[in-house]
């Protein structure tokens, strides 16, 4: 189950939304998304959740890029909305690397030589050695991945961000923020 709100930072406090991600596909209709909760361009925080498996933190600051914390990436990685807020930036991969499959590698029946033919095409997803998610996208860490500073001025420090297990996570950083009571009204 998933739970996404707005918290949009006004002259007058913390103002909270419900939303639906259901129209939301890319990063890009996300902060379109929260630039709306604001006109004046003040400070938007989009806090979403994955009861128990990890959470999300994007902020929009008027027109600046969105700057994004994501609990466990690896968990993430398997949601829609996780997958989301995985991009090459957060993921300190370099979009220029060709990470494309070496077609002279692969055997008549699509398996890559060596690989039994059992488990060709089971799954793209699987844990390698050091307990991290590959797949067709690449490595995705088991951890949290982004700008973990991306509250620092707002009172939530890279420490205390990090040490926050995903359940109660949002509320944690509400209480911080001094906006627990405007985001439980649209929990």
């Amino acid at each position: 189950m998933y739970f996404a709100a707005l918290l949009a930072r006004t002259e007058d406090g913390w103002e909270a939304s419900d939303t639906e991600l259901d129209d939301v596909e890319t990063l890009a209709d996300l902060a379109d998304l929260a630039r709306e909760a604001s006109p004046d361009d003040d400070t938007v925080l989009v806090l979403i959740e994955q009861e128990d498996a990890w959470f999300g933190v994007v902020r929009v600051d008027g027109e600046d890029d969105p700057r994004i914390y994501v609990s466990n990436a690896a968990a993430a990685r398997r949601s829609s909305y996780g997958e989301i807020l995985l991009t090459d930036d957060v993921l300190g991969r370099d979009p220029e690397e060709d990470d494309t499959t070496d077609l002279d590698a692969l055997d008549l029946d699509g398996t890559e030589d060596g690989e039994p033919l059992a488990t060709a095409g089971a799954s793209d997803d699987h844990d390698n050695d050091d307990g991290a998610a590959t797949g067709p996208g690449g490595f995705v860490p088991h951890g949290p991945v982004g700008d973990a500073e991306v509250l620092e001025d707002l009172g939530v420090s890279e420490k205390e961000l990090r040490s926050l297990v995903p359940d109660g996570a949002l509320n944690t950083i509400a209480e911080t923020l001094g906006a627990s009571e405007v985001l439980e009204t649209v929990r």
